[in-house]
């Protein structure tokens, strides 16, 4: 293992989504920050906007408490916060206020300016699909920031819709990379890629299997309810892309050897299970990740 800073200047990171099952690849990301490695670009959809912004302000522990404690209590969310409008996960706690100054989850606003390193964070227009990638240009404070994670998190039914300039935005997942976002790398000019996903290599996302209720829950927003639907088909199709890229060597693919919770997992056992794991593998696989950064 490298014990010196790394700066990959050509490889981009890229985080998929995954709710609470990133708990695994949260450990990556602690780890990428304690051994000082930096990125070309990085960039994130769903909780993976999460690491993409606590990776860029630098805060390892960060990335270990969003997935952890924090993401359990009683303000992040359950079902007596469903059931009183909140959400399952209380999307505006979450991102909006638990990142502010003196409160639970504190965000480096400052070491996060300082950080030069290009990014991006993906949510879907809920009226429209349309995929809208934000980056630094778009961000002007903490609040433009943590609204655009927020925006990129926002799953359907069971958080609150973000809005953000008058448009509702849902969870980057349901949009053009299902989840995982080369697409934005690419479309920035980069070729080669660290992606860290949280499904296993064999993962085979299901079709839907009640389409119609989908349709019902989601009738105020027909579009959303369509790109549930046709998730799974977009999914796979990427996945495949992605697997042709890493047997060409132009994508380093990191999967759970084993993935033991879902996405909306919120008990603390599991939770830092899954974290052990993630720790584990990636110690594994480190030097294979350095020789691949061209260490």
């Amino acid at each position: 293992m490298t014990d010196s800073p790394v700066f990959a200047p050509d490889v981009a990171l890229v985080c998929e989504g995954g709710g609470t099952r990133n708990s695994f690849t949260a450990a990556s990301i602690h780890e990428l920050m304690r051994r000082e490695v930096s990125f070309g670009w990085v960039g994130g959809i769903s909780a993976g906007a999460t690491h993409t912004a606590n990776f860029l302000a630098g805060d390892a522990d960060r990335a270990r408490e969003s997935f952890g404690e924090f993401i359990v209590s009683k303000e992040a969310g359950g079902i007596r916060s469903f059931l009183g409008g909140d959400g399952y996960f209380n999307a505006e706690y979450i991102y909006e206020l638990s990142g502010q100054p003196e409160s639970a989850l504190p965000y480096d606003w400052d070491a996060y300016h300082a950080n030069p390193t290009p990014f991006r964070v993906g949510g879907m227009n809920a009226v429209t699909g349309e995929t809208v990638y934000w980056g630094r240009e778009d961000i002007d404070d903490l609040p433009s920031l943590m609204k655009r994670v927020r925006a990129s998190s926002t799953l359907p039914v069971i958080m609150n819709m973000t809005e953000i300039d008058g448009v509702e935005y849902v969870d980057g997942a349901l949009g053009s990379s299902a989840g995982i976002p080369v697409e934005a790398a690419e479309a920035d000019g980069f070729e080669k890629f660290l992606v860290l996903c949280t499904h296993t290599r064999g993962y085979v996302r299901p079709e839907v299997k009640y389409p119609g209720a989908v349709r019902r829950l989601l009738r105020n927003y027909p579009t959303v309810a369509e790109a549930v639907i046709s998730r799974p088909a977009r999914y796979n199709a990427e996945k495949e892309r992605l697997l042709q890229m890493e047997k060409e060597g132009r994508a380093y693919l990191f999967f759970p050897d084993e993935m033991r919770i879902g996405n909306t997992e919120r008990d603390l056992d599991k939770l830092k299970a899954a974290y052990y794991d993630g720790m584990v593998q990636t110690h594994r696989e480190w030097d294979r990740w350095m020789e691949f950064l061209g260490v």
